[in-house]
């Protein structure tokens, strides 16, 4: 495996920080190294946010993404922001409502995530997890089954079966 270096984007109250911390466990319950490091605008919810995460099978050493290798953007702020900080042969991941931007050799995928949250399973809240699920399907970056134990590890209680979902309709999706 290669060194990931991943930024999840969008904005407060999309439950990215979260998804970045349930990935890097993820990764770690492979066996694999994985730092994650968030930040957000002063505004609990609406402002801008983003989670980085690191996984490599290497120790890493320099704990900043500078230039990812996939970018998920669920807003068009976001998209805008953080794209140029996507490697030319990168993967950008975009909720449909984005407008598609100018890219060169990226891979792009452009998918329904926060419609499937909001009209499929009922909550938008969810939306994170159905992310999960697309940026694993594409990436094969952790197993499923530590990805879901993570994911179950870190959600509310009782919105297990909903969580499971959630996840399942993110692999779907691809």
């Amino acid at each position: 495996m290669k060194r990931w270096e991943l930024r999840l984007s969008g904005s407060g109250g999309q439950g990215l920080i979260t998804g970045g911390i349930i990935l890097a466990e993820a990764a770690i319950l492979d066996g694999k190294n994985a730092l994650q490091s968030q930040s957000y605008g002063p505004e609990a919810r609406g402002g801008a946010s983003k989670a980085e995460v690191i996984i490599s099978d290497d120790e890493i050493t320099f704990p900043k993404v500078e230039h990812c290798d996939l970018l998920l953007s669920l807003t068009q702020l976001s998209c805008d922001k953080y794209l140029c900080t996507l490697k030319e042969d990168g993967i950008l991941i975009i909720d449909d409502a984005v407008e598609l931007p100018e890219v060169g050799e990226v891979k792009v995928y452009r998918l329904p995530i926060l419609n499937t949250a909001s009209e499929k399973l009922g909550k938008s809240m969810v939306a994170n997890i159905v992310a999960l699920g697309v940026l694993n399907k594409i990436t094969g970056i952790v197993t499923e089954e530590s990805l879901e134990k993570a994911v179950l590890s870190r959600v509310p209680k009782g919105t297990t079966d909903l969580n499971k979902s959630a996840l399942a309709e993110g692999y779907n999706l691809v």
